[in-house]
């Protein structure tokens, strides 16, 4: 088969596992915030200091955090359970709202009153980001709403097709969660694909995929990324001590390195398969909840059946489209058709 052919085929693999993504239901867990835009344009400088003054036009506001993970799973069509923390306010019940709307399962949201809900305040002007400002607490949740985010886990986890680990180290993910969130996923055989912070990094021991950045690839391994030896000898450390499958690095304009291991049998980690999917998005606009995109499309892909590989040749399209829109954004199955 020719180059050109098996390519074709490929595109039609991957416009076939988009139309099954109605079918899959993802439950994600983890961190969720909102994302306020304020927009407005630059006329004159204050006179009181050497600042910008902001004359707003508008203001917006968006899900962010694991919940733009579920609202990536809906807008491309899928199945979502979310399963958080909210503070008991106003941006807490918008938070709600927002995913009811968008035909979210929020019966895990669940309501702590002695939390803010994340808020956090992006200034646009003439579509240049200028200040953000951040309302929230990083503080762990109390043993309670631990106990009862398990509760809706092993509750959601048996009917699901794979399971999203948010972390944005707000204190939501714990140790604890982890634990159940892994032993409940492992019992049912349900993949979980984490999107990791540092501070929970060793934690992740029972993922099945983490999707680290570059930059926290670099971290957590201690291996500098300024060529394939380096991207290899990190990839294959960050495997080695989670004792997971695969670990899939986000590389900006180099696009994706999927590394899996080829046999889990192997503890020297000799065989490490390497896939570099270079990045396809031709115009970056703006990088916020790009990550979000990856691990949604990726779990949705991996649900529907499509390989390792081809599930990040996907979500490397999905990241593609998203960057070339200005704020938290969502992709729909039309615009991910069109690209494939």
């Amino acid at each position: 088969m020719s180059l050109q052919a098996r390519r074709s085929n490929q595109r039609l693999l991957l416009s076939d596992i988009v139309a099954k993504f109605p079918a899959q239901r993802i439950v994600v867990i983890g961190d969720v915030m909102l994302d306020q835009y304020i927009w407005g344009s630059v006329t004159r400088i204050s006179p009181e200091a050497p600042v910008p003054v902001i004359e707003v036009v508008s203001e917006s506001f968006r899900l962010g955090g694991a919940a733009n993970v579920a609202a990536n799973i809906r807008s491309l069509g899928g199945q979502v359970t979310l399963i958080s923390v909210i503070g008991e306010d106003e941006n807490g019940a918008r938070l709600r709202r927002m995913l009811l709307e968008d035909g979210t399962d929020v019966d895990g949201l669940l309501v702590h009153k002695n939390r803010p809900t994340t808020l956090k305040t992006r200034v646009i002007a003439q579509h240049q980001q200028l200040v953000r400002i951040d309302r929230e607490t990083r503080q762990e949740i109390s043993d309670d709403i631990s106990r009862d985010m398990l509760r809706y886990a092993e509750a959601s986890i048996p009917s699901a097709n794979s399971v999203v680990v948010s972390d944005y180290d707000k204190g939501v993910i714990t140790k604890e969660v982890l634990t159940g969130i892994f032993d409940c996923a492992q019992r049912f055989d349900k993949p979980v694909i984490v999107d990791p912070k540092m501070r929970n990094f060793w934690r992740y021991t029972g993922a099945t995929v983490v999707t680290p950045n570059q930059k926290e690839a670099s971290q957590a391994s201690g291996r500098e990324i300024a060529d394939e030896e380096g991207l290899l000898l990190a990839g294959q450390e960050l495997i080695r001590r989670l004792e997971i499958p695969a670990v899939l690095i986000t590389r900006g304009e180099h696009g994706m390195s999927l590394l899996e291991r080829r046999t889990l049998t192997n503890p020297d980690l000799k065989e490490v398969k390497v896939t570099h999917i270079p990045a396809v998005a031709r115009e970056v606009f703006d990088v916020t909840g790009a990550g979000d995109t990856v691990v949604a499309s990726f779990s949705l892909a991996l649900a529907a059946g499509l390989s390792m590989v081809n599930a990040a040749k996907l979500a490397n399209f999905a990241a593609g489209i998203v960057v070339g829109k200005l704020g938290t954004a969502t992709v729909t199955p039309t615009e991910l058709a069109e690209v494939l």
